[in-house]
Order: structure tokens, then C-alpha cells, then sequence
């Protein structure tokens, strides 16, 4: 979700359409801001009284306990995040999922170095090297 403008350019535009008359579209024009925006504005104006952005529920309005999520993902580990969005208590997506796995640090990705991988210098295989070495001549 894009953020939201900040609720200092909210103000200025409101008052530009309501005290000085400026129509929508050239407002819109002025603050390079969508009249869509605007509409929405003078509707939440309009019902709340103030023009501040509702807060985004996301990953953590679905998921309550952190906690039991955290257990939840230790004992499933091994499963993909569609398989873990199935066994989950309520209804909830494999995307939610990846953005709470994601809040909490877990990670599938390690980065083992293989040992061969890691013996290598300019080219050659400096396992194999030794290899031949030991091979009587």
C-alpha cells in the first residue's frame, strides 16, 4: 500500500478549494495531487472532521498473538507458506503469512558455504589440486 500524503498537504489543498474557491481540478493541477485524492478528502473531512490518513491494518491486524505465531512457525517450519496458511487458525492468506514471517525475522535463505566452493582461487580447484598431488607419479 503507497503511503499516504502528509496531512500538512492535505490542509493546504482543503484550503485552497474552501477559502480561496479554487476549483478541484486546478487544485489538483497546482499540488500535482489526483482529485480522486481530493474527493476523499473533503469526504473524510466531511465524516470525521480531520483530514488524517486511516491507519493500514496489515499482516498485524490479522495476526493477534506474535507469540503463538512465532511457536506456530517453529513447528512448521518445514512447510511452504500456502501449507502454513491452511493450518493457521483463521482465514488467512500465504501472502500474510510471508509478511508476518517477515516481520519476524524468519528467514528460509541461509547462506552454508561448501567447502569446495570456498577452496577455489583464480580459476582453479584447489581440492582437485591436491588430489592429483597425492597420486603417485
Amino acid at each position: 500500500m503507497p503511503k499516504a500524503y502528509s496531512e500538512d498537504l492535505c490542509e493546504k489543498v482543503m484550503t485552497a478549494i474552501e477559502l480561496d474557491g479554487m476549483p478541484i481540478t486546478e487544485a489538483s493541477e497546482l499540488f500535482n495531487v489526483a482529485r480522486s485524492s481530493i474527493y476523499r478528502w473533503k469526504q473524510r473531512k466531511q465524516e470525521t472532521g480531520s483530514l488524517k490518513a486511516k491507519k493500514s491494518k496489515g499482516a498485524t491486524g490479522i495476526i493477534k498473538d506474535w507469540d503463538k505465531f512465532e511457536k506456530f512457525v517453529e513447528a512448521n517450519r518445514d512447510k511452504t507458506q500456502e501449507e502454513m496458511a491452511k493450518l493457521w487458525s483463521e482465514s488467512i492468506s500465504a501472502r500474510t503469512i510471508s509478511r508476518a514471517l517477515k516481520k519476524i525475522g524468519f528467514t528460509r535463505k541461509k547462506r552454508p558455504m561448501a567447502i569446495e566452493n570456498g577452496m577455489k582461487k583464480r580459476g582453479r580447484n584447489l581440492s582437485r589440486l591436491g588430489e592429483k598431488l597425492e597420486q603417485p607419479i
